[in-house]
Protein backbone atom coordinates (compact mmCIF):
# COMPACT_ATOMS: atom_id res chain seq x y z
CA UNK A 1 0.00 0.00 0.00
CA UNK A 2 2.97 2.30 0.94
CA UNK A 3 4.53 1.58 -2.59
CA UNK A 4 0.92 3.00 -4.46
CA UNK A 5 0.39 5.78 -2.32
CA UNK A 6 4.13 6.69 -3.10
CA UNK A 7 3.61 6.01 -6.91
CA UNK A 8 0.17 7.31 -7.45
CA UNK A 9 0.99 11.41 -7.67
CA UNK A 10 3.52 9.94 -10.19
CA UNK A 11 1.00 7.90 -12.35
CA UNK A 12 -1.32 11.14 -12.47
CA UNK A 13 1.28 13.24 -13.56
CA UNK A 14 1.73 11.10 -15.93
CA UNK A 15 -1.61 11.25 -17.14
CA UNK A 16 -1.73 14.74 -17.26
CA UNK A 17 0.88 15.11 -19.11
CA UNK A 18 0.10 12.35 -21.23
CA UNK A 19 -3.69 13.08 -22.26
CA UNK A 20 -4.66 15.80 -24.65
CA UNK A 21 -5.26 19.07 -23.58
CA UNK A 22 -8.90 19.70 -22.20
CA UNK A 23 -7.85 23.53 -23.09
CA UNK A 24 -8.17 22.83 -26.60
CA UNK A 25 -11.65 23.61 -27.40
CA UNK A 26 -12.84 27.06 -27.01
CA UNK A 27 -13.82 28.21 -23.33
CA UNK A 28 -17.93 27.91 -22.83
CA UNK A 29 -17.97 30.45 -19.73
CA UNK A 30 -17.95 33.88 -21.54
CA UNK A 31 -18.02 35.92 -18.26
CA UNK A 32 -14.36 35.73 -18.11
CA UNK A 33 -13.41 37.75 -20.88
CA UNK A 34 -14.81 40.38 -23.32
CA UNK A 35 -14.18 42.25 -26.58
CA UNK A 36 -14.14 45.67 -25.45
CA UNK A 37 -10.64 46.92 -25.95
CA UNK A 38 -10.89 49.08 -22.77
CA UNK A 39 -12.05 46.92 -20.57
CA UNK A 40 -9.57 45.20 -18.20
CA UNK A 41 -10.64 42.03 -19.56
CA UNK A 42 -10.48 42.61 -23.11
CA UNK A 43 -8.43 40.66 -26.10
CA UNK A 44 -5.28 42.44 -24.79
CA UNK A 45 -5.95 41.13 -21.57
CA UNK A 46 -7.20 37.29 -22.59
CA UNK A 47 -3.45 36.07 -21.88
CA UNK A 48 -3.30 37.14 -18.09
CA UNK A 49 -7.15 35.94 -17.16
CA UNK A 50 -5.69 32.56 -16.59
CA UNK A 51 -2.62 30.51 -16.75
CA UNK A 52 -3.62 27.99 -19.57
CA UNK A 53 -5.04 31.22 -21.44
CA UNK A 54 -1.71 32.07 -21.91
CA UNK A 55 -1.36 32.02 -25.64
CA UNK A 56 -3.61 34.38 -26.10
CA UNK A 57 -0.63 36.77 -25.00
CA UNK A 58 2.34 35.35 -25.67
CA UNK A 59 1.68 32.87 -28.88
CA UNK A 60 2.92 33.23 -32.05
CA UNK A 61 0.45 31.44 -34.31
CA UNK A 62 -2.62 33.66 -33.12
CA UNK A 63 -5.64 33.85 -35.24
CA UNK A 64 -7.12 35.94 -37.05
CA UNK A 65 -5.26 37.48 -39.65
CA UNK A 66 -5.62 39.66 -42.45
CA UNK A 67 -4.75 37.43 -45.52
CA UNK A 68 -2.93 39.94 -47.62
CA UNK A 69 -3.20 38.73 -51.49
CA UNK A 70 0.30 40.29 -52.20
CA UNK A 71 2.37 37.74 -49.89
CA UNK A 72 0.50 34.76 -49.91
CA UNK A 73 1.91 32.10 -51.88
CA UNK A 74 -0.75 30.49 -54.73
CA UNK A 75 -0.15 26.77 -55.33
CA UNK A 76 -1.76 24.13 -57.12
CA UNK A 77 -0.48 21.54 -54.76
CA UNK A 78 -2.87 21.15 -51.89
CA UNK A 79 -5.75 18.81 -51.46
CA UNK A 80 -8.95 19.66 -53.00
CA UNK A 81 -11.40 19.77 -49.90
CA UNK A 82 -13.08 16.46 -50.04
CA UNK A 83 -16.41 17.20 -48.20
CA UNK A 84 -18.46 14.02 -46.58
CA UNK A 85 -21.30 15.95 -44.78
CA UNK A 86 -24.79 13.79 -43.19
CA UNK A 87 -27.85 15.34 -41.74
CA UNK A 88 -27.95 14.83 -37.98
CA UNK A 89 -29.45 15.91 -34.95
CA UNK A 90 -28.66 19.36 -33.65
CA UNK A 91 -28.83 22.08 -30.90
CA UNK A 92 -28.66 25.72 -31.03
CA UNK A 93 -27.21 27.83 -28.42
CA UNK A 94 -26.29 31.02 -27.17
CA UNK A 95 -23.16 30.70 -25.57
CA UNK A 96 -23.31 34.62 -24.61
CA UNK A 97 -20.39 35.19 -26.59
CA UNK A 98 -22.00 33.98 -29.48
CA UNK A 99 -24.60 31.93 -31.24
CA UNK A 100 -23.44 28.23 -31.66
CA UNK A 101 -24.86 25.06 -33.44
CA UNK A 102 -23.58 21.87 -32.39
CA UNK A 103 -24.66 18.60 -33.76
CA UNK A 104 -25.41 16.05 -31.12
CA UNK A 105 -25.03 12.99 -33.82
CA UNK A 106 -22.63 11.99 -36.51
CA UNK A 107 -22.53 14.65 -39.03
CA UNK A 108 -19.79 13.91 -40.95
CA UNK A 109 -16.63 15.66 -41.80
CA UNK A 110 -14.07 16.40 -44.18
CA UNK A 111 -10.33 15.44 -44.79
CA UNK A 112 -7.12 17.61 -44.88
CA UNK A 113 -3.96 15.91 -46.42
CA UNK A 114 -5.54 12.69 -45.83
CA UNK A 115 -6.27 13.09 -42.59
CA UNK A 116 -10.11 13.09 -41.01
CA UNK A 117 -11.68 16.03 -39.16
CA UNK A 118 -15.23 15.49 -38.05
CA UNK A 119 -17.36 18.21 -38.12
CA UNK A 120 -18.62 19.25 -34.29
CA UNK A 121 -20.12 22.82 -34.42
CA UNK A 122 -20.46 25.97 -36.24
CA UNK A 123 -20.46 29.44 -34.77
CA UNK A 124 -20.84 33.51 -36.51
CA UNK A 125 -18.42 36.31 -35.57
CA UNK A 126 -19.56 39.86 -36.69
CA UNK A 127 -18.14 41.87 -37.81
CA UNK A 128 -15.44 39.21 -39.40
CA UNK A 129 -12.23 38.08 -37.36
CA UNK A 130 -10.22 37.32 -40.89
CA UNK A 131 -9.72 40.38 -43.36
CA UNK A 132 -8.51 40.24 -46.56
CA UNK A 133 -6.76 42.92 -48.02
CA UNK A 134 -7.52 44.76 -44.89
CA UNK A 135 -10.78 44.68 -46.01
CA UNK A 136 -13.38 43.60 -42.78
CA UNK A 137 -16.71 42.19 -43.72
CA UNK A 138 -20.08 41.84 -42.12
CA UNK A 139 -20.01 38.14 -41.24
CA UNK A 140 -17.83 35.08 -40.59
CA UNK A 141 -19.04 31.61 -40.09
CA UNK A 142 -16.32 28.96 -38.74
CA UNK A 143 -16.88 25.12 -39.14
CA UNK A 144 -15.21 23.81 -36.46
CA UNK A 145 -13.88 20.16 -36.89
CA UNK A 146 -11.92 17.82 -34.90
CA UNK A 147 -9.81 15.00 -35.51
CA UNK A 148 -9.16 11.61 -33.43
CA UNK A 149 -6.44 12.55 -32.38
CA UNK A 150 -8.28 16.23 -31.14
CA UNK A 151 -6.15 18.51 -33.69
CA UNK A 152 -8.82 21.32 -35.22
CA UNK A 153 -9.17 22.79 -38.70
CA UNK A 154 -11.66 25.27 -39.18
CA UNK A 155 -13.20 26.24 -42.03
CA UNK A 156 -14.19 30.18 -42.08
CA UNK A 157 -16.87 32.03 -44.64
CA UNK A 158 -16.71 35.41 -44.82
CA UNK A 159 -20.09 37.66 -45.78
CA UNK A 160 -21.02 40.84 -47.41
CA UNK A 161 -24.47 42.05 -46.51
CA UNK A 162 -26.71 41.35 -49.64
CA UNK A 163 -29.31 38.83 -50.43
CA UNK A 164 -29.95 36.75 -47.30
CA UNK A 165 -28.45 33.37 -46.56
CA UNK A 166 -30.75 30.49 -46.75
CA UNK A 167 -29.10 28.40 -44.00
CA UNK A 168 -29.04 31.30 -41.46
CA UNK A 169 -32.58 31.53 -42.92
CA UNK A 170 -33.78 28.64 -41.84
CA UNK A 171 -32.42 28.95 -38.01
CA UNK A 172 -33.58 32.57 -37.46
CA UNK A 173 -36.88 31.55 -35.28
CA UNK A 174 -34.58 29.87 -32.82
CA UNK A 175 -32.53 32.92 -32.74
CA UNK A 176 -35.01 34.60 -31.81
CA UNK A 177 -36.14 32.30 -29.32
CA UNK A 178 -32.59 32.47 -27.41
CA UNK A 179 -32.50 35.91 -27.62
CA UNK A 180 -30.68 37.60 -24.62
CA UNK A 181 -30.37 33.88 -22.78
CA UNK A 182 -27.16 33.00 -21.87
CA UNK A 183 -26.25 29.76 -21.61
CA UNK A 184 -29.58 28.96 -23.10
CA UNK A 185 -30.02 25.97 -26.04
CA UNK A 186 -33.00 24.66 -28.06
CA UNK A 187 -33.32 21.41 -29.53
CA UNK A 188 -33.66 22.18 -33.81
CA UNK A 189 -33.86 19.08 -35.41
CA UNK A 190 -32.09 17.35 -38.25
CA UNK A 191 -29.21 20.35 -39.95
CA UNK A 192 -27.57 19.13 -42.68
CA UNK A 193 -24.36 20.62 -43.35
CA UNK A 194 -24.14 20.36 -46.99
CA UNK A 195 -26.82 23.39 -46.62
CA UNK A 196 -24.00 25.75 -45.61
CA UNK A 197 -22.95 27.17 -49.32
CA UNK A 198 -19.24 27.30 -49.43
CA UNK A 199 -19.73 28.43 -53.95
CA UNK A 200 -15.90 28.09 -54.59
CA UNK A 201 -13.02 25.22 -54.65
CA UNK A 202 -10.47 28.11 -53.92
CA UNK A 203 -9.16 28.90 -50.55
CA UNK A 204 -6.48 30.38 -48.10
CA UNK A 205 -4.59 27.80 -45.48
CA UNK A 206 -2.53 28.86 -43.17
CA UNK A 207 -1.73 27.69 -39.59
CA UNK A 208 -2.91 29.18 -36.76
CA UNK A 209 -5.52 29.43 -33.24
CA UNK A 210 -9.07 29.75 -32.00
CA UNK A 211 -10.11 32.81 -32.05
CA UNK A 212 -11.30 32.75 -28.18
CA UNK A 213 -10.05 31.28 -24.99
CA UNK A 214 -7.62 29.54 -24.44
CA UNK A 215 -6.39 30.34 -28.48
CA UNK A 216 -5.07 27.06 -28.47
CA UNK A 217 -2.50 26.91 -31.82
CA UNK A 218 -2.43 23.98 -34.16
CA UNK A 219 -5.62 25.09 -35.95
CA UNK A 220 -5.69 24.43 -39.62
CA UNK A 221 -7.68 27.65 -40.80
CA UNK A 222 -9.13 27.11 -44.43
CA UNK A 223 -10.73 30.53 -45.04
CA UNK A 224 -12.72 30.06 -48.20
CA UNK A 225 -12.23 32.49 -50.88
CA UNK A 226 -15.39 33.30 -52.43
CA UNK A 227 -17.33 35.87 -50.14
CA UNK A 228 -21.30 35.12 -49.68
CA UNK A 229 -24.04 37.08 -48.63
CA UNK A 230 -26.12 37.94 -45.73
CA UNK A 231 -29.12 40.35 -45.12
CA UNK A 232 -28.75 43.10 -42.92
CA UNK A 233 -31.55 42.26 -40.66
CA UNK A 234 -29.69 38.44 -40.37
CA UNK A 235 -26.61 40.58 -39.03
CA UNK A 236 -28.39 41.98 -36.61
CA UNK A 237 -29.89 38.99 -35.10
CA UNK A 238 -26.99 37.05 -34.46
CA UNK A 239 -25.94 40.68 -33.26
CA UNK A 240 -28.91 40.89 -30.65
CA UNK A 241 -29.14 37.74 -29.57
CA UNK A 242 -25.63 38.53 -27.34
CA UNK A 243 -26.48 42.11 -27.01
CA UNK A 244 -26.52 42.22 -23.27
CA UNK A 245 -22.77 40.93 -23.48
CA UNK A 246 -20.91 41.26 -27.08
CA UNK A 247 -22.48 42.96 -29.55
CA UNK A 248 -19.41 42.76 -31.75
CA UNK A 249 -17.07 39.61 -31.14
CA UNK A 250 -14.40 39.71 -33.23
CA UNK A 251 -11.57 39.23 -32.16
CA UNK A 252 -8.28 42.20 -33.62
CA UNK A 253 -6.57 40.49 -36.56
CA UNK A 254 -3.32 39.23 -35.03
CA UNK A 255 0.17 39.01 -35.85
CA UNK A 256 1.35 37.00 -39.23
CA UNK A 257 4.66 36.40 -38.28
CA UNK A 258 6.21 35.35 -41.31
CA UNK A 259 3.58 32.26 -41.49
CA UNK A 260 3.49 30.41 -44.74
CA UNK A 261 -0.46 31.73 -45.85
CA UNK A 262 -1.16 29.29 -49.26
CA UNK A 263 -3.70 30.13 -51.74
CA UNK A 264 -5.37 27.00 -53.09
CA UNK A 265 -6.46 27.17 -56.82
CA UNK A 266 -7.68 24.61 -58.75
CA UNK A 267 -5.23 22.53 -61.08
CA UNK A 268 -6.09 24.12 -64.71
CA UNK A 269 -5.89 20.88 -67.35
CA UNK A 270 -4.55 21.79 -70.91
CA UNK A 271 -6.76 21.19 -73.66
CA UNK A 272 -6.03 18.17 -75.38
Amino acid sequence: MRKIAILFPFVLLLILVCSPAATSQEVEDEHEFSYDPDSSNGPEKWGEIRPEWAKCGTGQLQSPIDLNNKRVEVVYGLDELRRAYRPAEAVLKNRGHDIMLRWEGNAGGLWINGSEYNLRQLHWHSPSEHTIDGRSYALELHMVHESANQELAVVGILYIVGRPDSFLAELESYIKELKDQSEAEVNVGIQDPWQVKWGSRKYYRYMGSLTTPPCTEGVKWTIIKKVRTVSREQVKLLREAVHDHFEENARPVQPTNNRDVYLYRPLKLPYV
